[in-house]
C-alpha cells in the first residue's frame, strides 16, 4: 500500500482553466492536464524566481519532491506545445 500524499501548500488559484491553440476547435484537440501543485511549482520558480530550496519550503514539501513536480510540469507543457494539445488545469 503506497504512502498517503502529504498536504501541500498552494497559494495560487488560477481563474483560467484551459489554454488551447488558436483557431482549432476543442473537439479536435487532445488535452494535457496540469495539477494545481504543478502550476504552483512553475509560478514559484519562474515568476517569483525562487530557488528550489525556498520554493520547496513554501510548498511544504521536500526539495526532491518539488523537483519531481516541476519536472513533470515542464514535460507536460512541452508535450502540449509540441503536439498542439490543449492544456487543462485541474482543481
Amino acid at each position: 500500500m503506497p504512502r498517503p500524499r502529504l498536504c501541500r501548500r498552494i497559494r495560487f488559484n488560477p481563474n483560467i482553466t484551459y489554454f488551447k491553440p488558436q483557431g482549432v476547435p476543442m473537439r479536435f484537440l487532445d488535452v494535457t492536464e496540469l495539477t494545481r501543485e504543478e502550476i504552483e511549482a512553475l509560478r514559484l520558480r519562474n515568476i517569483d524566481g525562487l530557488e528550489q530550496e525556498k520554493a520547496a519550503k513554501k510548498m511544504h514539501t521536500s526539495q526532491s519532491t518539488y523537483q519531481r513536480i516541476l519536472s513533470a510540469a515542464y514535460k507536460k507543457i512541452t508535450i502540449a506545445l509540441v503536439n498542439g494539445n490543449a492544456i487543462k488545469i485541474i482543481k
